[in-house]
């Protein structure tokens, strides 16, 4: 299984790894079958810009790389163009991940919606377009989707 210069790049050198602490969301999500869990923190000031973002993730290569590539994406965005960052997104900004791997870039799309979800919560507010994240990714889930 070969995975991108890109890929590695981001795996050994991780952008935005790490905690916010008062974030204004944090969202986990985890694939229970695989066991990656990957939490994304967000910090959005009163323009509705992700001014910073950090994650944590535990799991393999790609799910490091996919989740520091999509905090690349969204720091700087407001909260409509990162809503927009989807998981192909992220696959093709790490110029292609192995189709086994694949579910990694969906860890990282739903963990900024959770993230996302949480600061609309705490902040009583509606994100136009964001639907309840789910926790748990399912391999079964994601074959629908492509």
């Amino acid at each position: 299984m070969g995975y991108t210069a890109k890929v590695m790049e981001h795996f050994s050198n991780p952008r935005n790894m790490g905690e916010i602490e008062n974030p204004s969301g944090v969202g986990t999500v985890g694939n229970a079958q695989c066991g990656d869990i990957m939490r994304v923190y967000l910090d959005i000031d009163d323009q509705d810009i992700v001014r910073d973002v950090k994650f944590k993730t535990f799991g393999c290569a790609a799910a490091v790389a996919t989740s520091s590539m999509a905090t690349e994406l969204v720091k700087g965005k407001t909260i409509q163009d990162a809503l927009k960052i989807t998981n192909e997104a992220v696959c093709e900004a790490l110029d292609g991940l192995p189709p086994v791997k694949v579910h990694c870039s969906l860890l990282a799309e739903e963990a900024i919606h959770a993230a996302l979800w949480d600061y609309a919560e705490k902040n009583g507010i509606t994100i136009e377009g964001l639907e309840q994240p789910k926790t748990d990714i399912h391999e079964e889930e994601e074959e629908e989707v492509y």
